[in-house]
């Protein structure tokens, strides 16, 4: 029998021996006190996300099936096992669209990365906050190369990425917390891929869109845990021409690019590629609302100055988040670009206070939202998938001025991406009213000098309620 050494599976093998391999000395510096950040911020959307109905309906639900207690719910008193743990607190950091996002990959990380290492810390014997660095790593690098590999057409084609592509980040994260050899790390990719599962259609006002993140957590836990105690997995799951991740999900033998999978894997860090989010909306807004700003800071203008505005972008923009608002529920409101840049003309900001379940059936916001529209510009699809948020934004005012911005790349993307301090403060404005200040702080000093914990279970208390 096969099981790990065949010319016919290059690639998965090549993630496993990278996963296995990793050490947390071998990290860059500049990765680990990245990856630091994005767990920083991971946990942060994740408590603020224990405070949503969506949250409550979910963990109310797995209480009354699960009596276990062995992790705790972020943001909450409650405890549950661990493969409902990384299913809730998965959903919760994806709970209201501020956590990190991969360009390139179309994915988003963190929610599928940090909470499946946090499971296993709570369950396994101590874990180190070095290992729990390079768990997180492993998952940061690994999700985000199986994005690139499927490409926009993933998006397209109504896949929604942070629930198929992200169980390989949740489970190279579990593989490597669980220490499992590269034999062991092939089976849990493979087991993990025959779980990916998730459709874009939820963006249309459900609640399941959180929990398509959660889910990708739980199987990734599910893969490292099985794939540790024997259970096999498919050993090709990326190259397999039939039946196969990449062929299936991309419905062809050719719409993926194989070589994404390990190209620069340990030379070039993926996690350096990573953004966090400012706007608690949809990614593919962001260059928009900060054109707006932009403009505004060049010459003051209202919403009721406001005659139209177009966005012009690539057809993915449009398709993504360029449809007709309809006011159907919170992540309509989140995913779609009028509405946030009505938002931003009517409030100031869109962040989580600017999202309530009156805001976003706000007649006054609907109307301005009818008034922005966004156009498909051939030129900008033809630049190609690094510019599918590129917009030019052209703002009409009632007494004829015509304003017109460009931007290519949203604040806390890459070059862009924020300093520490920025981290912080948002970290401090999702968590201040759920956990108390000293709690507050002490998961900021913790996490900010995580490589000299000796027990993660430490951040794991900080990070719960008290009862």
């Amino acid at each position: 029998m096969i099981t790990d050494g065949s010319a016919d599976n290059p690639y998965t093998r090549g993630i496993a021996s990278f996963v296995a391999g990793l050490t947390y000395e071998a990290i860059p510096t500049e990765v680990r006190e990245r990856v630091k950040l994005l767990i920083l911020d991971s946990l942060g959307c994740g408590i603020y996300g224990s405070t949503k109905e969506h949250s409550r309906i979910l963990l109310n639900t797995l209480r009354r099936i699960d009596t276990l207690a062995d992790c705790c719910i972020w943001g909450s008193a409650q405890r549950l096992s661990a493969a409902h743990a990384a299913l809730v607190n998965g959903s919760m950091v994806q709970g209201f669209e501020l956590d990190d996002t991969h360009f390139f990959a179309t994915t988003h990380v963190g929610c599928a990365a940090v909470p499946p290492v946090m499971a296993i810390a709570e369950i396994q014997p101590a874990m180190s906050g070095q290992t729990f660095i390079k768990s997180a790593v492993a998952g940061y690098e690994i999700g985000p190369r199986v994005g690139m590999c499927m490409g926009n057409e993933h998006l397209a084609q109504g896949w929604h990425a942070p629930a198929t592509v992200a169980v390989f980040t949740a489970a190279a994260a579990a593989s490597a917390a669980l220490g499992l050899s590269k034999e062991k790390t092939v089976h849990a990719l493979g087991i993990a891929g025959t779980q990916s599962s998730g459709l874009m259609a939820a963006q249309y006002g459900s609640m399941v869109k959180r929990m398509n993140s959660g889910r990708a957590a739980q199987s990734g836990l599910y893969s490292g845990l099985l794939a540790n105690e024997g259970y096999t997995g498919i050993i090709n799951v990326f190259e397999s021409e039939y039946g196969g991740f990449c062929t299936t999900f991309s419905r062809s033998q050719d719409r993926f690019k194989l070589a994404e999978l390990t190209a620069g894997l340990g030379v070039n860090f993926e996690t350096m590629r990573d953004s966090l989010k400012f706007y608690s909306c949809a990614a593919s807004n962001h260059t928009a609302l900060d054109a707006i700003r932009l403009m505004q800071q060049k010459r003051a203008f209202t919403a009721t100055e406001v005659d139209r505005i177009a966005v012009h972008g690539a057809r993915l923009t449009l398709d993504h988040v360029g449809f007709k608002y309809r006011g159907t529920g919170m992540t309509e409101a989140q995913m779609n670009l009028p509405f946030c840049v009505a938002t931003l003309l009517l409030e100031g900001d869109v962040f989580v206070d600017q999202f309530t379940d009156t805001s976003i059936i706000d007649a006054k916001r609907m109307a301005l939202a009818d008034k922005i529209e966004v156009i498909p510009d051939d030129e900008i699809s033809a630049m190609g998938p690094r510019f599918r948020q590129y917009v030019r934004v052209e703002v009409q005012l009632k007494n004829g001025t015509v304003m017109k911005e460009t931007v290519h790349v949203a604040r806390g993307r890459e070059a862009n991406f924020a300093p520490a301090a920025d981290v912080v403060e948002k970290f401090r404005k999702l968590t201040n009213g759920v956990l108390s200040a000293a709690k507050v702080d002490g998961i900021v000093n913790t996490v900010l000098e995580l490589e000299k914990l000796k027990d993660v279970r430490e951040l794991a208390k900080m990070i719960a309620a008290d009862k």
